[in-house]
């Protein structure tokens, strides 16, 4: 390929690597969890315009998280299948242009949410970066307990949307932070299981590359997922939401124990995969549960 056509794809492919730096599969799941924080949150109508201000600087501070965690982790991506094919491996974007996305994106996205939603909301926002890229990163080399160190993290958005619609954090808030905190660790186990190789090549201590035999990892699969039926009961519990969000979260519980119990029997990565897409469901179909069934306040 002469150097005009290399060049002319790579300029063409740029818009798009800056999207992909973003995680939009990840920023989906924030999508979700910080309107389902606004909603519940909320004691009256709906503000929307308010919602998206905290939607638009919230992303924008995730987008910059994940996009300043690939230009950290370039190296160890080159080295894994399952992320070899990112902008910075590739070449398509240079460390120098992702840094300085990353930083302005979360510089963006943080003085939006103060400026246009509250400081509350903007402090969690950036706390959740800070932590993200100062704490769960760097460990992910060094412990298998990183894995519990980034869940903090991944269970704030809710947070940001809860103190964008309430201007503090209430129970309620926290009960949500502490679904989103147990919830991660069936997830991102089963990935960790399907992808032990993957992360082994890269020195990143997930537990399943310590853990050859898996019984460490699946012991603390179930032990979340059944951790998790009573926290997801207590919005009903206390009050945020009705008898039938009781049932529709212990029903769904369940199901994810079910699940988890089922791919610990045979452990493949096919189940693994199974796993992780029961997790996938989970979480939209009992905040949506959580949310039709609200107790107004």
């Amino acid at each position: 390929m002469s150097n005009g056509r290399a060049e002319a794809i790579t300029a063409y492919e740029k818009p798009w690597a800056y999207v992909v730096l973003t995680k939009p599969d990840v920023t989906f799941l924030v999508v979700i969890t910080t309107v389902a924080g606004f909603y519940l949150g909320s004691s009256g109508p709906m503000e929307w315009a308010r919602l998206m201000n905290t939607l638009c600087g919230t992303l924008l501070v995730a987008g910059g998280t994940a996009a300043l965690n690939q230009y950290v982790e370039r190296h160890m991506d080159s080295l894994m299948r399952r992320t070899a094919s990112r902008p910075l491996p590739l070449g398509i974007l240079q460390p120098k242009e992702v840094l300085l996305f990353g930083v302005a994106t979360i510089v963006v996205g943080t003085v939006w949410l103060a400026l246009a939603v509250n400081g509350l909301a903007a402090f969690i926002a950036l706390a959740t970066s800070v932590s993200y890229l100062g704490a769960y990163t760097p460990l992910k080399t060094r412990t298998t307990l990183a894995t519990a160190v980034g869940a903090i993290p991944g269970a704030l958005p809710p947070l940001i949307g809860w103190a964008a619609a309430h201007g503090s954090l209430s129970a309620g808030a926290w009960i949500l932070f502490a679904i989103l905190f147990f919830w991660q660790f069936p997830h991102f186990m089963a990935i960790a299981w399907m992808y032990r190789e993957d992360y082994g090549r890269a020195g990143i201590l997930m537990l399943p590359v310590v853990d050859r035999s898996g019984d460490r990892t699946f012991r603390l699969i179930i032990a979340t997922a059944a951790i998790l039926i009573p926290v997801s009961l207590l919005p009903a519990v206390l009050g945020m939401a009705g008898i039938n969000y009781f049932y529709g979260a212990l029903i769904l519980g369940l199901l994810l124990l079910l699940v988890s119990y089922w791919a610990s029997r045979i452990r493949t990565n096919v189940r693994a995969k199974w796993l992780m897409h029961a997790t996938v469901a989970h979480i939209p179909l009992l905040l949506g549960w959580m949310i039709l069934d609200k107790v107004s306040r």
